[in-house]
């Protein structure tokens, strides 16, 4: 995973490969979970296997696993409006996981969350990538959130975008909240600072 200020980056290298179009080997999870407000839980995490055509059985095996994963078994038959924002998210991550994507694109997934869910889906996210190993391309605008989550940080410049810079995060996993009080992790966030802002001081409004 990847990310600052408009940061980008990928847990694993993958092989490069012309994109023409939508394709099943990548999901994308958006900042609002975007889910179908008509369908269970259970329903939207096994949207992508029904239009795939997997078996009613297989379906509700790979769902089951999902739901698991993501510790919301005993919400399989709730409906989105019943959930709160964090468990919604999890929900749309489980749902792009369904299909076993070769990469998964999250685009700010947390950024309308309070600070504590924000905390816990982290954590959740970190959990999920060590169990499957899915690549990550991550978008975030916390320098923090970036450096805790990922292998890899592409720092953007402001307008016109460019990468400015990709780092490397050499910090061990698994990891967890302890790590942002290492040197190293600070160091790192402070790079990626000098980067976005260089030697400009923010100032209040």
């Amino acid at each position: 995973m990847t990310r600052s200020r408009s940061a980008v980056a990928g847990m694993e290298p993958v092989e490069p490969a012309a994109i023409t179009g939508p394709g099943g080997d990548r999901c994308v999870v958006f900042q609002e979970h975007a889910l179908f407000p008509w369908m269970s839980v259970r329903q939207n995490v096994g949207y992508g296997l029904r239009v795939s055509g997997m078996s009613r059985a297989e379906t509700r095996e790979r769902v089951d696993e999902l739901l698991a994963l993501i510790g919301l078994t005993k919400f399989a038959n709730s409906w989105p409006k019943a959930l709160s924002g964090g468990m919604k998210q999890r929900v749309a991550i489980a749902r792009a996981l369904a299909n076993r994507p070769k990469m998964l694109l999250m685009d700010e997934p947390f950024a309308a969350l309070d600070a504590q869910t924000r905390r816990f889906l982290q954590d959740e996210l970190l959990n999920i990538w060590q169990q499957t190993g899915t690549t990550i391309l991550f978008v975030t605008h916390s320098i923090e959130e970036a450096v805790l989550l990922a292998d890899r940080v592409v720092v953007m410049s402001p307008r016109p975008g460019r990468i400015a810079e990709i780092i490397d995060v050499p910090l061990p996993r698994p990891r967890d909240f302890d790590m942002e009080a290492r040197s190293e992790f600070q160091a790192i966030t402070r790079r990626i600072r000098e980067l976005i802002f260089g030697n400009r001081r923010v100032r209040a409004s």
